[in-house]
């Protein structure tokens, strides 16, 4: 059952709260690897120290169970039993997790939860992928549903591939759990194999600016952008059916096939096979300490996102292109799905208040519109804390 009333309902059924499980969630950045993971590709993500924040407790019912999120400032509850697709988004990444716990044949009773978030939605930071792992893994603890944090990771996936209809690969959810603080993961989506590197950036910090647009064609074009990867597979795959994935492609194959492809969807191949071989050389450049060469590469991966992916925008392109030619930024490229949300940037770290008054001086200029900044770290994954009654 829906309920649109808001926080008026809050104290009556909250006011008490006591929690039994505390969850953080953090949200996290990609250094390089995009629209790779779907693709079996290569990434290197991390989570990073902005979270969502839940408290849990079970209540006296079998199958009813009430949610509050501080943050939306909405209340809404359903039944375990009977639930469907809510018309707010943030609601969705919730109910899929408990639809796919139950299609794991565990048992869940009534339960509360309060939500709070410090993470910028549309930011292309995973506030979704945070929200579902927090979500399953305080259920998981609560309910002592023997989930490993594998489980948390694919089943959150899964929520959000099957109930809410983003065709995402495991990449936000894996970074989402599996990070460790002060660390890169160089995680292949293929094998899931990881590489914990250290995030040593010298004399450097990592930022976010978001344009804080989000263009109504992402999801959809999103999906386009895999079912054009899948396409391109199963035409290589008549002739080489060991391919199942564009990770099993090189580049003398799809040669091979340029003239059977749709230009665009050429295109879109060629950039993930670069991207695939640029996280490898920026994950030796992090390691070596190489800063400059790992901000070429960033540069590198945003013009293939730009011109062959096709997933940027103005605002995005123009942030990015704003950033060459200063000596103190070693690299900068959009993040996330794209067509909105951040660009993230290597920058020394005594130029951020500077440089951030004069981009955001000339953002507004431009687009007359304000952009956000964010200075980020590499932080930990879920951390989930339970309290004995």
């Amino acid at each position: 059952m829906e309920n649109s009333t808001n926080k008026k309902l809050y104290p009556e059924k909250f006011s008490d709260f006591n929690s039994e499980v505390k969850v953080a969630s953090p949200g996290r950045i990609n250094l390089i690897g995009e629209h790779t993971d779907y693709n079996n590709g290569l990434v290197m993500p991390t989570a990073i120290d902005k979270k969502i924040f839940f408290d849990f407790r079970k209540n006296e019912s079998d199958d009813n169970c009430h949610i509050y999120s501080l943050t939306f400032d909405s209340y809404f509850e359903f039944n375990l039993n009977d639930f469907s697709k809510a018309e707010d988004s943030w609601k969705n990444y919730l109910l899929g997790v408990i639809d796919e716990i139950q299609k794991l044949g565990k048992n869940l009773k009534g339960f509360d939860c309060i939500i709070k978030s410090e993470l910028p939605i549309g930011a292309g930071i995973s506030s979704s992928a945070a929200l579902e792992c927090g979500f399953a893994g305080g259920l998981n603890q609560l309910f002592n549903l023997n989930l490993s944090k594998q489980d948390i990771v694919e089943l959150s996936q899964r929520a959000e591939n099957n109930f809410v209809g983003s065709n995402c690969g495991i990449m936000d959810q894996f970074a989402s759990v599996m990070s460790k603080k002060d660390h890169i993961i160089l995680l292949d989506c293929k094998t899931l194999e990881t590489e914990y590197i250290p995030a040593d950036f010298k004399n450097c910090k990592l930022l976010l600016l978001n344009t804080n647009v989000s263009h109504s064609i992402a999801d959809s074009e999103y999906n386009t952008r895999r079912a054009e990867c899948e396409e391109a597979v199963r035409k290589i795959q008549q002739k080489y059916p060991e391919a199942t994935s564009l990770r099993e492609v090189n580049f003398n194959m799809l040669e091979e096939f340029k003239s059977e492809l749709p230009k665009k969807t050429y295109q879109r191949c060629i950039y993930v096979l670069k991207e695939n071989a640029r996280v490898e050389k920026a994950s030796e450049a992090m390691k070596s300490g190489e800063l400059k060469e790992f901000g070429e590469l960033m540069y590198q991966s945003h013009e293939g996102l730009q011109h062959n992916y096709e997933v940027s925008c103005p605002e995005l392109d123009f942030m990015v292109e704003f950033s060459r030619n200063k000596d103190f930024i070693y690299g900068s490229r959009m993040m996330g799905g794209g067509f909105g949300g951040c660009t993230i940037n290597l920058i020394e770290a005594d130029k951020i208040e500077e440089y951030s008054e004069e981009i955001s001086e000339a953002y507004f200029k431009k687009f007359n519109r304000k952009m956000d900044v964010i200075s980020v770290s590499a932080g930990e994954g879920t951390i989930i804390d339970e309290f004995k009654a």
